[in-house]
């Protein structure tokens, strides 16, 4: 279970030592600190590249987009990740270039931390959720997927009128899209609540 979670790297160790539980835990004090370093390496995987916008806004949604993308590459380490602090540089980084877009549309501190962690928030969950989806088997998956074209599209519109008139467009939906046009949502929110408008 643990090559699994790990996905055959570790941030820090040689992938020989991986193997051997002995050897891995002479560079983390326990599991917990192994997972921590494993969640701080996702964001600084996310951050590998990363050049802030002059646009607080285009800065908060490419970095963003960048860190659900990890997340989803390494999914059954983002399920643990998601929900833990991690304390260490990465995550530090993200922090403050986070507070610093929302300083940049006009936010004083305190206003910039409520949005910071609504937004953070937002991202970390529904990149659990992703990330929790891609580790379900393959005909789990495509269980659910098919409902959309098959129950949902087969709903009477005498008892369900707005299913009825949605389900083409519900089959339809593509997850990478609907993050960003959610995380757009988000923006714009922010944006016409932004001291500096925009």
């Amino acid at each position: 279970a643990g090559a699994k979670i790990l996905e055959g790297w570790v941030p820090g160790v040689p992938q020989w030592a991986c193997a051997d539980p002995a050897a891995l835990y002479r560079h983390f004090r326990n599991k917990d600190d192994l997972l921590l370093a494993v969640a701080d390496h996702l964001l600084e995987e996310g951050l590998e590249g990363f050049e802030p916008s002059d646009d607080w806004r285009q800065s908060l949604r490419g970095l963003f987009i960048r860190v659900h993308k990890v997340y989803l590459s390494h999914p059954r380490a983002a399920v643990l990740a998601t929900v833990r602090i991690t304390r260490r540089p990465a995550e530090m980084r993200v922090i403050e270039l986070t507070l610093t877009a929302l300083s940049d549309a006009g936010f004083p501190p305190e206003q910039a931390v409520r949005h910071y962690r609504a937004l953070v928030d937002f991202l970390l969950a529904r990149s659990c959720m992703d990330a929790t989806y891609r580790t379900l088997d393959a005909h789990t998956r495509r269980g659910d997927e098919s409902a959309w074209s098959g129950e949902y599209a087969a709903v009477p519109a005498a008892t369900h009128p707005h299913i009825a008139a949605a389900a083409p467009y519900l089959a339809s939906v593509d997850d990478d899209a609907d993050f960003d046009f959610a995380l757009d949502l988000m923006l714009d929110a922010i944006a016409a609540r932004a001291p500096g408008r925009g």
